[in-house]
């Protein structure tokens, strides 16, 4: 049995076309969580991640043992039922990307680095939600929820192993500010560099602004 966090978004197409692409794996063994989901967003929405994830990687797989974050359930409800799931055992794996405001899950900056509850209700701020106007999941940004769930940034560090996959040079300011800036809440992918078995896979895009001290650095600590 492995336990898994997958992420969504634009920036993990290529990820997730490999990774269900892999021979050899017992995708029934696999139990699936979910990173976040807008508050609102029905599953035939075209931004709804529920529906990123069915067709990207569950019908992909088969993976029978999910636990989706339904955008139009009632969100208390929501949280508590995955809450109850994902602490039964630790996760063996999370996927994650960085947004453009170096956001880790929907935990935009100033990131909550203190609460302990795997999920959470969050605003998204202002460049976030441009951030998925731009990737096409919405017309306009008046379209873009105020409101998601999202995984816990603690939650995401009990993971046995991280995996951050970021590529696009739209994503070179917060990557640069992530892991050549303090660890911060201004920050929140930062507090990867904390985690013991974390990897950031970047493209020479995403990483265009890191000096290449840091670069061997990261290389080396990996």
């Amino acid at each position: 049995m492995a336990r898994i966090v997958a992420a969504t978004g634009s920036s993990q197409f290529e990820f997730l076309e490999a990774l269900t692409a892999l021979a050899g794996v017992e995708w029934q063994k696999v139990e699936l969580f979910h990173l976040d989901e807008y508050i609102g967003i029905p599953i035939t929405h075209p931004a709804s991640f529920c529906k990123y994830l069915q067709e990207r990687l569950i019908d992909k797989t088969g993976i029978t043992m999910l636990h989706l974050l339904n955008g139009t359930d009632d969100p208390a409800e929501i949280i508590r039922r995955a809450s109850e799931a994902i602490k039964t055992a630790p996760i063996d794996v999370t996927f994650t990307g960085i947004g453009e405001n170096g956001h880790l899950a929907f935990n935009d900056p100033p990131a909550d680095f203190e609460t302990d509850d795997p999920y959470l209700i969050v605003n998204l701020d202002e460049v976030c939600r441009r951030q998925q106007v731009g990737e096409g999941w919405f017309t306009d940004f008046l379209a873009v929820p105020t409101l998601a769930i999202s995984m816990s940034v603690r939650q995401i560090l009990k993971s046995r192993v991280i995996i951050s996959v970021v590529p696009d040079a739209r994503k070179a300011e917060a990557v640069k500010a992530c892991f050549e800036g303090p660890i911060s809440p201004m920050a929140p992918a930062s507090i990867l560099r904390t985690h013991p078995n974390a990897t950031v896979y970047l493209d020479r895009q995403s990483a265009a602004l890191i000096s290449p001290a840091t670069l061997s650095a990261l290389a080396a600590s990996g």
